[in-house]
């Protein structure tokens, strides 16, 4: 008994020092990525090389506290040794770097292969790890294609990579794991991953949650609309929908089922939304930097590009979360539920605003307004909110006349936790892009992007609308499991080009097509990771869950056609074409919501025909090449909404639909 209560205290205080070094680990990996923000001092590559480093350390150590608490020794073994091998290889590296990637390009010593071997098993392994057998697959079934390529048969062989090829391709080149996705998460997409963290620290995420809650005082499915609100707003941050589900899900799920929601259709709601913020400006899950630097094109231009549909699918999902909501939801004291949160008086609201507003503003005037380069504003950003994160709780308890050093210890206990968070939401993304980075460069060796244009248009006779439907089924497919960034890449890389090249559609319109594609795959059956995250913690069925999602998200899935037939809308204008195009597209998606959510006649046959009415038109409004027939559909869809409200006597749309449900 003793020896068990022994051992027990002796593992607990191993976490704690692992704990403490994951925390000493993320503060050197943000001191190193604020150091090259603002400096410059070394090569992008070779700084590559080091953040990659420090985000596997990260992420291992982070491993590590839940290995030992479970005292599974074979696992914490094999973190270990891949803690080790990422060390020697990225000192190793370092010390060469030079070498390997200006004097000795395309030829390295027996070691060096050893080194690179050993390197690219720790990827593969923490790739399984984090994301599962999915990827593992993916990233398996690539390393095998390029090996192997000679005994595969058709228009898929080539012939086929050396092992040696494959480790100078993958690592000693400084390419591969090393490559261009690698450094731009470094150099772009982790700053804005530190600032999601200092806001998740400082407790933005509570502020955004308490003013989702005040809307059900004035919205029949405000809890409802809580999840939407609080899931695209955090979600658009983060970078995966599936890990957004599974960190705003924990509050949003548990409250909406309180309040009579059901389980599946709690679990559905918050899949949606966490799907939503992926597509959300100014971030867009951290899309936005990779399209950009994809396309050669500015940041600006992207943001501006999503304006239009990201505006057409919130619209959308908040009508029909309100539909489905506002038959199940009971009443609900808005008071209480702030109260169990915690006592936050006008004062400290105005206070909590301020300390947010202030750094986003200054994201939209160094990006927007003046036009620094991505990491600077990024850079300022961070700085600022560490500024205000930690000066303004300060001033205010010198203001109230409470102790200045009770709020300054609150304030660096929050900062620290924001940069310990912001290291563990970065450090997967940082491996699954390296990962994907060796994928797409093998891939790109052995000539896939132009196999699959050759093969879609074989498959597809040249007729568009048949190569654009396959290309959606590759775009799901290929985006299985993953956050948002490699989906996107993925895609982007050998789906967009042929859509360009051979279909004449414009590049942004084929990288939002793919966009929107990719990230379809967290709600579609049978693997809807993000579905089945949120069906997890609401104990739902997964199937119905991913139902109810689909009920949801339906004009979602044919947003995307209407980048493809009707690219004005993300042409990156918003002048009176795009807008007006624009509207037309949204009265579409309205059609399609209201056809599936709303309960027209009590008989089922009924109420098939009505609800099947108005989805075929919004469809064909939605995506239908000619305009001629947007304007048709839509007059159709204004005609059928008068008539409706004039039999049901013009009730509102929560009455509404309440009255017919009971």
């Amino acid at each position: 008994m003793a020896s068990s209560s022994t051992s027990r205290i002796e593992s607990l205080n191993l976490q704690e020092r692992i704990g403490s070094t994951l925390t000493l680990s993320a503060l050197v990996l943000w001191a190193l990525v604020i150091f090259y923000a603002y400096t410059l001092a070394m090569p992008r590559a070779q700084y590559g090389v080091l953040f990659i480093a420090g985000a596997i350390g990260v992420y291992i150590l982070n491993e590590l506290e839940d290995v030992v608490a479970e005292r599974d020794y074979l696992d914490a073994a094999l973190l270990i040794i891949s803690l080790i091998v990422t060390a020697v290889v990225t000192a190793y590296v370092n010390l060469n770097f030079r070498e390997l990637n200006i004097d000795r390009v395309g030829y390295a010593f027996t070691h060096e292969y050893v080194l690179a071997g050993a390197f690219v098993a720790v990827v593969v392994y923490l790739s399984w790890r984090s994301f599962g057998l999915t990827f593992l697959s993916i990233l398996i079934g690539s390393l095998l294609y390029g090996y192997f390529g000679d005994l595969i048969p058709g228009i898929l062989g080539h012939s086929g990579l050396s092992s040696t090829r494959l480790l100078l391709l993958l690592v000693l080149d400084i390419t591969g794991i090393y490559g261009f996705l690698t450094q731009l998460v470094a150099a772009w997409i982790a700053l804005f991953l530190l600032y999601a963290g200092l806001l998740e620290g400082y407790g933005a995420f509570d502020l955004i949650f308490r003013g989702a809650v005040r809307t059900s005082k004035y919205i029949d499915s405000g809890v409802a609309q809580t999840a939407v609100v609080a899931s695209a707003v955090i979600g658009s941050i983060n970078g995966s929908q599936t890990a957004n589900a599974g960190m705003t899900g924990s509050f949003t799920i548990p409250m909406m089922k309180e309040n009579g929601i059901k389980p599946s259709t709690a679990g559905g709601i918050e899949a949606v939304a966490s799907t939503t913020g992926q597509v959300l400006p100014p971030v867009m899950g951290a899309g936005a930097f990779i399209m950009a630097s994809l396309l050669g094109i500015s940041y600006i231009t992207v943001i501006t590009a999503g304006l239009i549909p990201a505006t057409i699918m919130m619209i959308c999902i908040v009508i029909a979360v309100h539909y489905i909501a506002s038959t199940q939801l009971d009443a609900i004291d808005v008071d209480a539920v702030l109260d169990e949160l915690d006592d936050r008086s006008r004062r400290d609201t105005f206070v909590d605003t301020a300390k947010f507003l202030v750094p986003f503003c200054v994201l939209i005037y160094t990006l927007g307004i003046i036009q620094l380069t991505v990491m600077t504003s990024a850079l300022y950003t961070v700085i600022t909110m560490l500024v205000t994160g930690v000066t303004f709780p300060v001033a205010q308890a010198a203001f109230e006349s409470r102790s200045v050093t009770a709020a300054a210890k609150e304030t660096l206990s929050e900062t620290i936790a924001g940069f310990r968070r912001g290291a563990i939401i970065t450090a997967p993304i940082a491996i699954i892009l390296a990962a994907i980075n060796g994928v797409v460069d093998i891939l790109m060796t052995t000539g896939v992007p132009g196999i699959l244009t050759l093969s879609m248009m074989e498959i597809s006779g040249g007729i568009m609308l048949v190569a654009v439907i396959i290309s959606m089924v590759i775009c799901v497919l290929l985006g299985l499991g993953m956050p948002t960034t490699a989906a996107y890449t993925v895609v982007a890389l050998l789906v967009a080009p042929t859509l360009v090249s051979r279909f004449a559609v414009p590049e942004l319109g084929a990288h939002f097509f793919v966009f929107y594609g990719a990230i379809l795959s967290g709600l579609t059956p049978p693997i809807a990771t993000c579905a089945a995250v949120a069906a997890g913690i609401a104990n739902a069925d997964f199937v119905d869950t991913c139902y109810e999602a689909i009920k949801i998200a339906a004009p979602l899935f044919v947003l995307p056609f209407s980048f493809v037939y009707h690219p004005v809308i993300v042409s990156g204008s918003l002048g009176p074409a795009a807008l007006f195009t624009g509207s037309l597209i949204l009265l579409g998606g309205i059609s399609i919501i209201h056809g599936i959510n709303y309960r027209f006649e009590s008989s089922r046959g009924k109420q098939f025909v009505i609800g099947s009415v108005f989805f075929v038109v919004g469809v064909a409004t939605m995506a239908y090449p000619s305009t001629s027939v947007q304007y048709v559909g839509a007059g159709i869809i204004i005609a059928l909404f008068v008539a409706q409200q004039l039999l049901t006597g013009g009730l509102s749309l929560g009455d509404s639909v309440k009255s017919q449900a009971k």
